[in-house]
């Protein structure tokens, strides 16, 4: 790929996830990583004097290892679906450019990915077409076309995930989506993470000011606020970055009260409905 080319799709969106790629990248390299991407690797040594404009880009430790943990996790949800359903069907709902398919493929999975068309335009052309069991779906989340599409196997097992996507829906279109795959994929399991409103509202504000990023507009303070949107919905567990000891959080760990309080963001793991008997 050109320098022409990756300059010219590299601004906006783009950006934001090539940054992503870079940072998963550079946590691969770590002795002490937290998430191996040898995607993410291989494509930033390939164009190395592209991605390196991001190496002046201050990151605050911190919120770098609470992104990447909070991919890990997702990641070991992806894992535990599969081991319980080998030959799954699972959708990742605002893949971006990551490479969850890679590394968490059990080689039964059906695995869609599931983005805005430029971003699935991206994913061709920095990440690779689709193929075999693998396949790229490019709409909104809120289009039924990809709805459609893996409608086709609703026999089989699915799973959900959305990463960083719910937040910037609003509470109508987010309650509308889940309670869609409730009825139309009885007994699938839906893993998404969820701020805080005090967090959505913070982060707001700090957007306002510094004229960077897209404002978001959902949150919830607890996953059973979820669960009273309609008869079966269960949350089956929910996970903070705090709930575990992690090295690399150590010197942070006085604000557990504080994080407790404020619930900056959290994974919350779903049954929707019940599987029909066959």
């Amino acid at each position: 790929m050109s320098a022409e080319t990756v300059n010219r799709d590299s601004s906006g969106v783009a950006e934001t996830l090539l940054l992503t790629l870079y940072s998963w990248a550079m946590e691969s390299h770590r002795p002490d990583a937290l998430i191996k991407d040898e995607k993410a690797v291989g494509l930033v040594a390939q164009m190395s004097d592209e991605f390196a404009r991001f190496e002046q880009i201050p990151q605050s430790e911190a919120n770098y290892t609470v992104r990447i943990l909070f991919s890990r996790e997702m990641d070991r949800y992806a894992r535990d679906f599969l081991a319980r359903h080998p030959e799954a069907i699972v959708v990742h709902i605002g893949c971006g450019l990551d490479s969850r398919f890679e590394r968490v493929d059990n080689g039964r999975v059906e695995w869609y990915d599931l983005d805005l068309p430029e971003v699935i335009e991206l994913r061709r052309r920095f990440i690779g077409d689709e193929g075999g069991r693998y396949h790229l779906l490019g709409c909104s989340v809120l289009d039924n076309a990809w709805l459609e599409a893996v409608s086709v196997h609703c026999q089989r097992p699915f799973l959900f995930l959305a990463e960083a996507v719910f937040v910037y829906l609003e509470g109508t279109q987010v309650k509308s989506l889940v309670l869609t795959l409730r009825d139309r994929f009885p007994g699938s399991e839906l893993v998404c993470d969820a701020s805080s409103p005090l967090h959505v509202w913070v982060g707001n504000r700090q957007i306002s000011r510094s004229k960077l990023g897209a404002r978001a507009h959902w949150g919830i303070w607890h996953g059973q606020e979820i669960e009273r949107w309609a008869d079966g919905i269960h949350l089956l567990d929910e996970w903070g970055f705090f709930d575990r000891p992690e090295p690399r959080l150590a010197y942070i760990r006085w604000m557990c009260p504080l994080e407790a309080a404020i619930r900056t963001a959290r994974i919350y793991h779903f049954q929707l409905g019940k599987a029909a008997e066959v």
